[in-house]
């Protein structure tokens, strides 16, 4: 049984290690024909097959993260009218969450230990195994922020080496610190690369996201919720980490494309000079959803009342201390396309607001019996939903992923063809900002370098270290100090629906409990609709409320995951199920 186990646990693994010929039936584990020949690796295109079957770790707009995270204070509600629930209410017998990753690290760890022992130059076993271990980092920090403490192993397993299976797990800051080693490595060892292809440059952004969430993670952890201590010279060296990796891709040449917009609704990002690595689509070739499911008539996940109320006025004060305009009413006109007689109209409200936010969602409150609509100059480029309404939980629609070069596939699912981004500058300068603002270090000409620049494009004023430390804004949850929270609120408006990265910066901050709807209510409230038409609209006060029963209870021990039954069982008690989950 325990022989049987290993075979049906790395059989997929062996299956991911592909080429165009019969590689696949050749090669399923145990291997017997390719990869387990030394002469299979010292062929250099060989390796570049298995490393580039590597890619597909790489979320985007074919993975389903963009936009439709919504467990999260971001969106309002999930499709069908239900609000999102915790990932786990109970201790699953199975989890992809668990067993994938080690597919992949298999995978990973049979080129790195073959490219080792190949006959290729240094210079490509440098790059080749930087490559293998720029993707084992990957999947062991997805492992451990998810799990916590993992079963770790840098050899691909084997019916002579299966004891590894069968060890307990790894206490998760000794698999950290294996996972920052990787990076350095492929920061020092995979070379050039172009925008779509493996570089240093991806390296170095990796590090930067993977060092700031190890480093924010041990300052904020908490005995009780998260099993260790807070660790503060741990959380420093990765913070430092994190802003040196930063530094080195500010130094170099990249910078802001013109919008903001334009760095999620392109059918070409080579030419974006913000891009530092993307991953790209073609019409008919590879293509994906993401268009598709922002213009459906049925109902939609819409933007929070708490997500749109973090962004800044244009004085660059928050709600609390503004002295712009506070209205967020709208009001009705005619509609110019002629799909519905009225439109509540939210234009000149975003006009008042950063314009990251006027870019995110549509000028026209979007809810029941109220269709979206062109509006010339106003943002919008096309009647999206034609002659049908479109609708939003909250009224807040997404359009920062339209492109109107896509129109003709906008309708079709799986059609969308626009490229996604995976490490691009400005993401880059919020970690840069953050990693010296926790630090204690950050600076007025640290500022110049990073979010002030994002300011800029958003038509905000220029911030100093002093401004945004006497900021103070009422709205300041987090028991952090004013600057960190304005740090954080220039991310969480730069980052607004991309990948899940909401739902792990409040893990890695020990802030969880903000995505409890019973205290928190203006996660399920949306937009102000009381110069509206619709007739009875479940409401708020003045504000649209999504799915009205249902409810996000916060509880501890979501900082973890649980693991799964079935692995305790198949370790035979070597793995231990997280505590608040026992």
């Amino acid at each position: 049984m325990k022989k049987l186990y290993i075979i049906s646990a790395l059989a997929l693994a062996a299956m991911g290690m592909t080429s165009c010929d019969d590689f696949l039936n050749d090669n399923r584990y145990p291997l017997d024909k390719q990869t387990d020949n030394p002469s299979y690796w010292n062929n250099e295109s060989n390796v570049q097959k298995q490393c580039d079957n590597l890619y597909t770790n790489f979320y985007g707009y074919d993975t389903g993260y963009f936009y439709f995270a919504t467990r999260s204070d971001n969106n309002a509600s999930n499709y069908g009218g239900t609000f999102v629930n915790w990932a786990n209410t109970n201790v699953p017998s199975s989890a992809s969450a668990w067993t994938s990753p080690y597919t992949i690290i298999r995978q990973c760890n049979q080129i790195i230990n073959n490219v080792a022992v190949s006959s290729l130059t240094e210079s490509q076993k440098g790059k080749f195994m930087g490559i293998g271990r720029l993707i084992r980092a990957l999947e062991y920090y997805r492992l451990v922020r998810t799990y916590g403490d993992v079963q770790y192993t840098d050899i691909a397993p084997d019916p002579t080496n299966s004891d590894i299976l069968y060890s307990p797990r790894m206490d998760r800051d000794v698999v950290m610190d294996k996972v920052y080693e990787d990076l350095d490595f492929a920061c020092k060892n995979i070379g050039s690369g172009s925008k779509t292809t493996w570089s240093s440059d991806l390296a170095y952004a990796m590090t930067a996201e993977i060092a700031l969430y190890e480093g924010t993670y041990c300052k904020y952890r908490t005995l009780e919720d998260n099993y260790k201590a807070a660790d503060v010279a741990r959380a420093n060296k990765y913070l430092q980490y994190a802003a040196d990796a930063a530094k080195v891709l500010i130094d170099k040449k990249y910078s802001l494309n013109s919008t903001y917009i334009g760095n999620y609704n392109s059918v070409a990002l080579e030419n974006n000079p913000e891009m530092i690595f993307y991953k790209e689509y073609k019409m008919a070739v590879k293509t994906h959803s993401q268009i598709n499911y922002t213009v459906l008539t049925t109902e939609i996940a819409g933007m929070s009342k708490d997500a749109f109320d973090s962004y800044l006025f244009k004085d660059g004060k928050p709600l609390a201390l503004t002295s712009c305009d506070k209205n967020d009413a709208g009001y009705v006109k005619e509609n110019a396309n002629g799909c519905n007689n009225k439109i509540l109209y939210i234009g000149d409200v975003l006009a008042q607001r950063d314009q990251r936010l006027y870019q995110t969602i549509d000028t026209v409150v979007c809810y029941g019996g109220v269709a979206t609509a062109d509006e010339p100059g106003a943002g919008m480029r096309w009647s999206r939903a034609g002659s049908s309404n479109l609708f939003s939980s909250s009224g807040y629609t997404t359009r920062k992923f339209d492109n109107p070069e896509d129109i003709t596939w906008q309708y079709r699912q799986n059609s969308n063809y626009t490229c996604a981004p995976v490490y691009w500058i400005s993401f880059i300068y919020c970690m840069y900002a953050e990693a010296k603002a926790e630090l204690g270090t950050l600076t007025d000409s640290d500022l110049d370098i990073s979010i002030n620049k994002l300011y800029t494009r958003a038509e905000l004023p220029t911030q100093t270290v002093a401004s945004l430390s006497n900021m103070n804004d009422p709205a300041n949850n987090m028991g952090v100090n004013s600057l960190i929270w304005e740090v954080r609120r220039c991310r969480r408006c730069e980052l607004m629906f991309d990948l899940d990265y909401r739902y792990w910066d409040l893990i890695r901050w020990h802030q969880l409990d903000k995505y409890d709807t019973t205290k928190y209510p203006n996660i399920r409230l949306g937009a102000n609709i009381k110069n509206g038409t619709m007739t009875n609209p479940v409401t708020e006060g003045d504000y649209l409320k999504a799915t009205p029963n249902d409810n996000r209870v916060y509880e501890a021990r979501q900082y973890l995951y649980p693991i799964p039954t079935q692995q305790i069982n198949l370790t035979l008690g070597a793995i231990t199920q997280n505590k608040l989950w026992e």
